[in-house]
């Protein structure tokens, strides 16, 4: 089986799906990554299924070296990545060989990130998840971060072809307002308390992590008091404790709570709450719970098309090389149609060549039934054709 070696990484670097359901109310909650669509991002660039497991990272990745040829995507707003010292760009395909090693450096415009292989990380399920719990000490490995010397076991497979997707597609956060449903115990504050909640805007404090994110700003004080009967939590309550700061339960926040709810972030903007670093702000606005439900499902359906694209290029990829290697297509046309749906967004970044190149190598090492002499391009013309 293929092992993933981990040379160095940070504090918060562990292997998520897409997490464990049905056992909250047994207190364990559901984990799995803090950026959804960064991590069905990275799944789909490298072919495998959207509950694969991959690697979530936190700030800066770290080293990672393969002992297999592989292909692997990273994803999040901003990473910087290379491959043995060369710079590779995000939201990307890459192949890899046995031996070189990947780079990850800082989430320049964000907090998480993903490194997803091909075939997924193969690491045992525990309770019907790979997902790393860290405060519960389940799944990934060990039940912990991951650490230098670490050995990840990857299941097999060949990846996919080289795709990019559009910049459109994984969008990096903003401050635009993050949108809420009021309650459940919005009751316990006063409306000018409420207004004060959905006009202020709030500054994301150091205490960050896979739990919770606790904002800094005008105290919201609870005319009713601090403390209810634990009832039910989700990701994304917002609790006020007496402290009157707001704190924004997450992916491994814990299943009950004894502070009033003022709002709940809706499915669609946690992820923005997610990559907001410590130092930014966030803010609020108030939506129907249809309105939640709409963003929701416009989602979902956005991963459903991009995944269909991403069928759609592959398929036609692979029909391209094929015509190349038994000659029905020249190799010039045959290089500008697996360019087109290679880069199946901009074709106008300089890394198209880096996919045209290895197309190039790897339809060169084959057997060609056709008698046409190869024909080469330059980087520039390969752009301009696919403008």
């Amino acid at each position: 089986m293929p092992v993933l070696e981990v040379l160095d990484t940070g504090p918060l670097t562990t292997i998520q799906d897409t997490g464990r359901f049905g056992l909250r109310a047994f207190g364990v909650s559901q984990a799995g990554p803090m950026d959804q669509l960064a991590f069905d991002m990275a799944n789909l660039l490298v072919g495998n299924a959207q509950s694969a497991a991959a690697v979530e990272f936190a700030s800066n990745g770290g080293r990672f070296r393969f002992d297999a040829n592989t292909a692997v995507a990273v994803t999040g707003p901003g990473v910087v990545l290379s491959i043995d010292g060369a710079a590779m760009a995000t939201n990307l395909t890459l192949k890899i060989d046995s031996g070189q090693v990947l780079r990850i450096g800082p989430v320049r415009n964000g907090l998480w990130g993903y490194l997803a292989v091909a075939g997924g990380i193969d690491t045992e399920p525990v309770l019907g998840s790979r997902a790393t719990h860290l405060r519960f000490g389940l799944g990934g490995l060990a039940g912990r971060s991951l650490v230098g010397g670490d050995r990840v076991p990857v299941a097999s497979t060949d990846g996919p072809p080289l795709i990019r997707i559009a910049e459109r597609d994984l969008p990096e956060t903003d401050e635009t307002p993050i949108r809420v449903i009021l309650g459940p115990q919005d009751d316990y504050f006063d409306p000018d308390i409420i207004a004060q909640f959905l006009s202020t805007k709030f500054r994301v404090s150091t205490r960050v992590d896979r739990m919770a994110s606790v904002l800094d700003g005008v105290p919201l004080i609870a005319k009713r008091g601090h403390d209810i009967i634990s009832d039910g939590t989700i990701p994304g309550v917002i609790q006020v404790p007496g402290s009157g700061q707001p704190l924004i339960l997450m992916a491994d926040g814990q299943t009950t709570g004894g502070y009033p709810k003022i709002a709940t972030i809706i499915g669609a903007d946690l992820r923005r709450v997610a990559q907001t670093p410590p130092g930014k702000n966030l803010s609020f606005t108030a939506v129907t719970p249809e309105e939640a439900e709409v963003k929701m499902q416009e989602l979902r359906e956005h991963v459903t098309e991009v995944q269909a694209k991403i069928t759609e290029a592959c398929d036609a990829i692979a029909t391209a090389k094929a015509a190349i290697v038994d000659g029905s297509l020249g190799k010039e046309e045959g290089l500008k149609q697996i360019g087109e749906n290679a880069d199946i967004v901009d074709s106008s970044e300089a890394s198209v060549y880096e996919k045209f190149h290895s197309v190039t190598k790897e339809t060169e090492s084959e057997p060609k039934a056709s008698t046409e002499a190869p024909t080469s391009s330059s980087p520039e013309n390969e752009n301009n054709d696919n403008e």
